[in-house]
């Protein structure tokens, strides 16, 4: 049995402000390539690990055409649902969706919480199951959503998570999981996407964690100048066989991504900088910084939790000068 897997398309019908290139065309592109290599690789089964959408309501003219390309895959899709694809980080919105419509037309399958999906060919029998995203994600107990039991008595068993596992920790106050904290007896293949970045292919005792990085780039990070866009390739015999595929059709990053947002992205954080500073020395503080502030402002002040990790998790990114990408 052979799986292809992508993940984070982040379909949309305009260029983020970051892109100089028109981006539903490049996302076209891509997309095209990646039914290639399922034609040529002769994948079983297409995985998406959420994110298809940049938007919950996006234009239905930008679905139909990309309902379009996903229906020229010649085997089943599976995929979950990303927090790009339902409203307010509420998988039971699911229904409300341009991503719930495709599941309803049949374009794909959608696997929901607790879900398991057996898949089969030539006697070998494999468990899939699915964690779309809610905001509790990589809040709660790890083990709730990065670890499933293997009910079918299949061979091997893939559970996809759309979580921020990481395996170099982020700056505080922003909400992920490590990739040692969620290895299991039981997941032979965990996939997960939502971290654009993305990181090389984990391996322990026979089992992978896989996470090929965001189709889209959608950011200008200096991570994202150099990252190329990728699928994952897996191959279930006897043992578990893994390639990354980079897409060919991908421009390097400083062609289309532009550098003078980076400019003034780094401008703010140096007037930044220099306003902390004048505040640590106007009031002799010790050990201040804005994730302290944006703490101290949200509990005075009775900010919604959301709005507060927005906050951080924007911060945060101004703050990586040569750091991971995430969104």
């Amino acid at each position: 049995m052979r799986l292809l897997y992508l993940t984070d398309t982040h379909i949309r019908g305009t260029s983020p402000r970051s892109r100089t290139d028109n981006f539903q065309e490049t996302i076209r592109r891509k997309l095209e390539e990646v039914i290639e290599i399922a034609e040529r690789e002769q994948a079983d089964f297409i995985l998406h690990g959420g994110d298809v959408f940049d938007r919950p309501n996006l234009s239905p003219a930008v679905v139909r055409e990309f309902a379009s390309l996903f229906r020229r895959f010649r085997v089943p899709i599976y995929a979950i649902a990303g927090n790009h694809d339902i409203f307010g980080h509420n998988p039971s919105t699911i229904d409300r969706t341009m991503l719930g419509l495709l599941d309803a037309f049949g374009t794909l399958q959608l696997i929901g919480e607790g879900e398991k999906v057996p898949l089969e060919k030539d006697g070998l029998l494999v468990q899939l199951s699915g964690q779309p995203f809610h905001y509790d994600l990589d809040k709660r107990d790890a083990s709730l959503d990065y670890q499933v039991q293997n009910e079918i008595g299949a061979r091997y068993c893939i559970h996809m998570v759309h979580g921020m596992l990481v395996e170099k920790a982020l700056p505080d106050g922003v909400v992920h999981t490590m990739v040692n904290q969620v290895w299991s007896d039981t997941v032979d293949i965990l996939l997960t996407g939502h971290y654009h970045t993305g990181f090389p292919v984990q391996q322990q005792n026979g089992r992978y964690i896989i996470n090929p990085g965001a189709l889209a780039r959608i950011n200008n990070h200096p991570s994202e100048m150099k990252r190329m866009p990728q699928v994952a390739l897996i191959d279930l015999k006897e043992e578990i066989q893994v390639r990354l595929i980079p897409l060919r059709c991908a421009a390097k990053g400083d062609t289309v991504l532009d550098r003078s947002y980076i400019e003034k992205a780094a401008y703010r954080q140096e007037k930044l900088a220099s306003f902390v500073q004048q505040v640590m020395e106007a009031g002799d503080f010790h050990g201040i910084d804005v994730i302290d502030i944006i703490n101290e402002i949200s509990h005075l002040n009775g900010m919604e939790e959301e709005v507060r990790f927005e906050a951080l998790r924007r911060i945060a990114v101004e703050q990586e000068a040569e750091g991971e990408g995430i969104d």
